[in-house]
């Protein structure tokens, strides 16, 4: 229970924070750039050694990839079905595909199963949702947008230099080696501040606009991120016959919200900037529903 309570009263004082202005405008960059070169690295270096080589490695890369593929081609029909124009599809595109797999994930997943689970999490995150937001969210920014100053040239270079990955990399060559007491400490205090920074700058980002012309692409974008993704992925799991802690991660990572990252590069490339904000941010207040619910399911 106090996983969630910290989770949500994290959430609100970022949310105040920015309503009353007290952090300045550059704050959420700054918070996310903490997580992502120093606590997100220290959990990767800290949980990934402890997987073990089996197919349970594979399986939230998987279902990452294959509830992504499947997502985006709901997208692309719904939108020609209801005649979404160019911007709205670009937006859904992004917003409907990618999931906040770690910065809502890692604690919301820790929560419901324990630390346990994050070793899959963090699968599914860097080797699934980070690799298609450096390719995929480069190319639907790109194409989509005519503002975009996105290049196709930088995006090896983005994937290979980013700390997370990098953690990672280095992560996959210490599978079974147990590091010292001293060590384990230091990554795990620095891995435990992923969880407050991260869910406080989720607050601060937090935007609830909604004009009544955007209410049909909106709901298209949540029912697709919050109900039919965690679908897709368990009927994934229903055909190859996966009943186990990984196949569970990878169910709860899809029906995770909208990433918030994707919501930026949407606004950034000119794609619904008001639209792709809503999602986001009425996305995370509804998937604490949602993700309940994919749960008490599955487990």
């Amino acid at each position: 229970m106090e996983n969630f309570i910290l989770i949500l009263l994290a959430i609100l004082i970022g949310y105040v924070i920015r309503r009353l202005k007290l952090f300045s405008s550059d704050a959420p960059t700054i918070l996310n750039q903490f997580v992502i070169y120093i606590s997100l690295p220290a959990m990767i270096l800290l949980q990934i050694p402890k997987l073990s080589f089996s197919v349970d490695a594979i399986i939230p890369i998987v279902i990452s990839w294959l509830v992504m593929t499947i997502s985006v081609f709901i997208v692309l029909g719904v939108s020609k079905l209801l005649n979404f124009s160019r911007e709205i599809t670009g937006s859904l595109l992004l917003v409907s595909i990618l999931t906040n797999s770690s910065f809502m994930g890692i604690p919301i997943l820790n929560a419901y199963i324990g630390e346990t689970a994050l070793p899959y999490v963090l699968v599914y995150d860097q080797l699934g949702t980070f690799i298609a937001l450096a390719t995929y969210g480069t190319f639907i920014a790109s194409y989509y947008s005519n503002k975009s100053d996105i290049s196709f040239k930088i995006i090896t270079l983005k994937v290979l230099t980013f700390p997370p990955f990098i953690a990672l990399i280095v992560s996959l060559f210490l599978i079974g080696v147990e590091f010292n007491d001293t060590l384990s400490k230091v990554l795990a205090t620095f891995a435990s501040t992923i969880v407050p920074i991260a869910l406080v700058a989720v607050g601060l980002q937090l935007q609830f606009k909604l004009p009544k012309e955007d209410i049909k692409p909106f709901s298209v974008a949540l029912i697709i991120k919050l109900i039919i993704a965690p679908i897709i992925a368990f009927i994934i799991c229903f055909i190859f016959g996966w009943d186990n802690l990984a196949s569970k991660v990878s169910i709860m990572e899809a029906a995770m919200a909208p990433m918030i990252t994707a919501g930026a590069i949407a606004s950034m490339a000119g794609l619904a900037p008001r639209l792709s904000s809503a999602i986001v941010g009425y996305g995370i207040l509804i998937s604490f529903i949602t993700t309940f619910i994919v749960f008490n399911l599955i487990s």
